[in-house]
């Protein structure tokens, strides 16, 4: 007990040498160190929550969510104004208005209750593989999605709008396929090596050619990728029509011959389901572009040319070279989806549809995901959902799947629009920067100097 006094009265001899002011906040000091942050001082955990939620609700990631749910609501409308039973519910809705209410839910609620069932889960199935089936057309209707989506995020991100994915897909598709079904005596893995390098070399030179126009000659890569597509459209129908080229001998269709065995890609989960190692193949390559663009210099010069090229000029960057460099890699994604397609999704032989759409669709997966490959994977699943229980929508209940058509463009045009999505949900803007509060002891301090 008196050790303690002692001390303090010793630390206060020493303190009586100093000035007054010097005493008072040495003895302040050590009252806060003894009591911890107390008022001002202590950790504000409303304002770090509210700073959080701020950055959550401003950031990308919401905006996409925002247009995913304002075009299923927009979906909700069009299926309850084409279902017969709402239209004749609400011939007598001042009446009754509470049939016409329990006819929209039933055809709303059936509707997307059919969409998960063809597209998640089947709830109603007898056996566990039956209830997954859904799921795996999904992920393997998602596989070219992701893959080519990738292709279109990355030029995205090189500051290119990459719009040749359907000439990409079918150069990537016609040289996979002629190696998969044109060498013979190869084994397995072997030849399905060189039919997947076949297709993506062949997607990637032809989105470079876009891209060393771009840099020699200036040419805007929308219009040469445009053009580009009907080239390829053209030219594989040329082979396709042509004995001896694409086309399967004796046979007069459009259509190549089979691939063979060697050359495709096995079944991920057995023979009962569609989805095959193409999938496996997509998603390294989507930890591949993570990785090239968060962990490579290559990447970082991709992304310092899409921010500012003139800025990335002066840094001593090779805007040229890094414009080619990202339209190859671009390309060899899209040269991916192609040789999936055709080494795994049809093998039975293909013709000039083989890109079914997908390097168009593409476009609309890099916007939903904010040209990251996380979100190109998460964006490409989705519309792998939409896409396979779209028939189980119409088939179970009736409703046109173009409805499913009709919410993913509605996704692309409140993604083309995010200020409209921020007026409707009330997101704050990114852009626009926060004025900090003033605290007390701010204040204080004015008001004292004032």
């Amino acid at each position: 007990m008196n050790a303690p006094e002692s001390s303090s009265e010793e630390s206060s001899e020493q303190e009586a040498g100093l000035e007054p002011g010097t005493a008072e906040e040495l003895e302040q000091e050590r009252a806060r160190e003894s009591t911890g942050p107390v008022g001002d001082a202590a950790p504000d955990t409303a304002s770090r929550l509210a700073k959080a939620l701020h950055q959550t609700m401003s950031s990308p990631w919401t905006v996409s969510v925002g247009a995913v749910l304002l075009a299923i609501v927009a979906g909700s409308i069009m299926i309850a104004f084409t279902d017969e039973e709402v239209k004749a519910a609400s011939a007598y809705f001042f009446a009754r208005p509470a049939d016409t209410f329990v006819a929209l839910g039933q055809a709303i609620g059936g509707a997307y209750a059919a969409l998960f069932r063809g597209s998640v889960v089947n709830l109603r199935a007898e056996d566990f593989a039956t209830a997954i089936h859904p799921l795996t057309q999904t992920l393997n209707y998602a596989t070219p999605l992701i893959a080519a989506g990738l292709g279109v995020a990355l030029a995205f991100r090189a500051g290119l709008f990459n719009i040749g994915g359907q000439g990409q897909m079918l150069v990537a598709a016609a040289a996979a396929g002629w190696v998969g079904f044109g060498v013979s005596g190869v084994p397995f893995p072997l030849h399905l090596l060189m039919a997947l390098v076949a297709g993506i070399a062949a997607g990637a030179l032809w989105a470079g050619l876009a891209g060393l126009l771009k840099a020699r000659t200036g040419a805007h890569e929308v219009i040469v990728t445009i053009m580009l597509n009907y080239v390829a459209f053209y030219l594989i129908s040329y082979l396709l029509a042509t004995p001896g080229l694409l086309q399967a001998p004796g046979s007069s269709n459009p259509k190549t011959p089979p691939t063979a065995e060697s050359a495709q890609l096995p079944p991920l989960l057995g023979e009962r389901f569609n989805l095959h190692w193409g999938f496996v193949l997509a998603l390294l390559a989507v930890v591949f572009v993570w990785w090239l663009l968060s962990r490579s210099s290559m990447g970082f010069a991709f992304r310092a040319v899409g921010e500012n090229p003139r800025a990335a000029r002066v840094a001593g960057i090779d805007t040229g070279r890094a414009t080619v460099n990202s339209m190859l890699v671009a390309g060899g994604l899209v040269g991916l989806a192609g040789a999936s397609q055709v080494l795994g999704g049809v093998t039975t032989g293909f013709s000039s549809d083989i890109d079914a759409g997908i390097g168009f669709d593409a476009i609309t997966v890099a916007l939903l995901g904010g040209s990251n490959p996380w979100g190109v994977l998460a964006a490409g699943i989705l519309f792998g959902a939409f896409k396979a229980g779209g028939s189980t929508m119409q088939a179970s209940q009736g409703i046109p799947s173009d409805i499913v058509l009709v919410v993913q463009s509605l996704i692309v045009l409140f993604i083309a629009a995010p200020p409209l999505i921020r007026a409707i949900f009330r997101l704050p803007d990114p852009n626009r920067r926060r004025t900090p509060k003033k605290t007390k002891a701010t204040r204080a301090k004015k008001e004292a100097a004032a």
